[in-house]
C-alpha cells in the first residue's frame, strides 16, 4: 500500500461528499434529530428500576446504534456507486492497489464518522441533559468506533455486493440480529443460553456492554470492550480489502 495514493482517495472521497449536501445532513443532522425525538418521548418518563428519566440508558445506548446504521448505509451505497460507474476500475487500472482504495475510502469516511459520533455525543449530554455517570470522553470514545465499525462494515458489504441495491438488503442481515439480542431491550445474560451465545459475536453487544459500563461511571471496564470492537473493525477492513472486486459484472 502506497500512503500517498491512500490519501489521495481519501481526499476526493471528501470532496465529493462536501458537495452532496444532502448526504452530510443525513450523516450529521439525522442522529441528532432521531435522538431528540427519543427525548421527546421519554425524557419526563421515569425508568421503573432507578426513577431517572428513561431517556438516559435508551438514550446512551441507542446512540450506539444510529452511527452504526447510518455510516454502514451512506458507506456501502457511496463505494457501490463508484463500482458501478466505472471509477472503481478505472482507478485499479491504475498503480493504486486494492488496500490503497479501501483504506482511502475508510480514511474518508471515519474521518465523517469521528466527527458524527462526537457531535452525537456532546449535543446530547449538554443540549439534551443526558445524564452519564462516566465520563463523557469515555461514551465519545464508544460511540465514534461504533461509526467506524459502521463504516468498515459498509466498505467491506460494498465488497461484496454487486448492486446498491444487495448492499441495502444486507443490512436487515448485519444489523437487525444485533438490534434485538446485542442487549438494547434485555440484558444480555437474561436470554436464553443460545441467544446468549450468538449475541457474542455481535460486535454491537461489546458497544452495549461498554456505554453500560461507562452508565454505571465503571470506565475501567470499557477497554476489553473496546479492544474488541477495534478488532471488528479491523476485520471488517480486512474482508474488504480481500474481497474488492474492480466491477460489479
Amino acid at each position: 500500500m502506497n500512503a500517498r495514493l491512500t490519501a489521495a482517495t481519501a481526499k476526493r472521497v471528501l470532496l465529493q461528499l462536501r458537495a452532496d449536501k444532502r448526504t452530510i445532513a443525513m450523516m450529521l443532522v439525522l442522529p441528532l434529530l432521531l435522538l431528540t425525538l427519543l427525548w421527546w418521548m421519554f425524557g419526563d418518563t421515569p425508568d421503573p428500576a432507578t426513577g431517572m428519566p428513561l431517556f438516559d440508558p435508551l438514550g446512551a445506548r441507542l446512540m450506539g446504534l444510529f452511527p452504526m446504521l447510518l455510516m454502514f448505509i451512506i458507506t456501502s451505497v457511496a463505494t457501490l456507486r463508484e463500482r458501478t460507474s466505472g471509477t472503481m476500475e478505472r482507478l485499479m487500472a491504475s498503480p493504486m492497489r486494492r488496500g490503497d482504495v479501501v483504506l482511502g475510502y475508510a480514511l474518508a469516511f471515519g474521518l465523517v464518522a469521528i466527527v458524527q459520533g462526537t457531535l452525537l455525543v456532546l449535543y446530547s449530554v449538554y443540549v439534551l441533559s443526558l445524564d452519564v455517570a462516566g465520563p463523557v470522553w469515555g461514551l465519545v470514545l464508544v460511540i465514534v468506533l461504533d461509526a467506524l465499525l459502521g463504516t468498515a462494515l459498509g466498505l467491506a458489504a460494498s465488497s461484496l455486493a454487486r448492486t446498491e441495491f444487495q448492499a441495502v438488503q444486507m443490512m436487515p442481515v448485519v444489523l437487525l440480529p444485533q438490534l434485538l439480542i446485542a442487549g438494547l431491550f434485555m440484558a444480555r445474560e437474561d436470554m436464553p443460553d443460545v441467544l446468549y451465545w450468538i449475541s457474542t459475536v455481535l460486535p454491537l453487544s461489546y458497544s452495549i456492554d461498554a456505554i453500560n459500563d461507562i452508565l454505571a461511571d465503571n470506565v475501567a471496564g470499557i477497554w476489553p470492550e473496546v479492544t474488541i470492537l477495534v478488532g471488528f473493525i479491523v476485520g471488517a477492513l480486512v474482508l474488504g480489502v480481500t474481497t474488492l472486486r474492480r466491477r460489479t459484472a
